[in-house]
């Protein structure tokens, strides 16, 4: 069954990828309200996760789109792909300190800044020009496709992977695979 966007319509990747923008900060900024470093582990382990999920599905599928469709389409994904590189490493950090210590709360705030400056971009002037620029039924299909492509999507973060299309179309899956294994092995929460 399609999901349905909060406008009673059939929900476009613009939908989606909003919707995991609002769940991701919410993650967020839940963790510095904790002083339980189990429960902070829990909260950053589930945000690194979506976001690592979120963003290997636009790499997948929206920045293809954006490519195509978009003036200067290329130059905004080349920026995009960058603040990637660098939530990557921040989350890598991240996953690598202890729960307990101020080092990553500081991590936590840093990523928050880096997550809400790149929403900030994508909401008030990409997604707009994406609802523009491609038919409603394309973007409905778009969103199908980003769904799918989380659920096979990696888990972790990777710094030496490449932000590419076919990297993740090809190889993804089975890091991704590896990823979901892992993280069962360990009971790393990815919910």
């Amino acid at each position: 069954m399609a999901e349905t966007s909060q406008h009673g319509h059939r929900a476009d990747v613009v939908d989606i990828l909003t919707t995991d923008h609002r769940e991701m900060l919410d993650l967020l900024r839940r963790i510095p309200d904790t002083t339980d470093p189990a429960e902070r582990r829990d909260l950053a382990d589930a945000v690194i996760a979506e976001v690592m999920r979120h963003a290997v599905a636009e790499e997948m599928y929206v920045y293809p789109a954006m490519e195509e469709h978009l003036p200067q389409g290329a130059e905004e994904v080349e920026h995009d792909k960058k603040e990637h590189d660098e939530l990557v490493t921040v989350m890598k950090q991240l996953e690598d300190a202890d729960s307990a210590d101020q080092a990553f709360l500081d991590l936590v705030r840093q990523m928050t800044d880096m997550l809400s400056h790149h929403i900030e971009d994508e909401e008030a002037e990409q997604f707009p020009k994406l609802r523009t620029s491609i038919p409603a039924d394309q973007l409905v299909d778009l969103g199908t496709k980003v769904d799918n492509a989380k659920k096979l999507a990696p888990t972790r973060p990777h710094p030496h992977a490449p932000h590419s299309e076919l990297f993740h179309k090809t190889v993804g899956p089975g890091v991704g695979m590896v990823d979901r294994l892992r993280d069962l092995l360990t009971s790393r929460n990815t919910n």
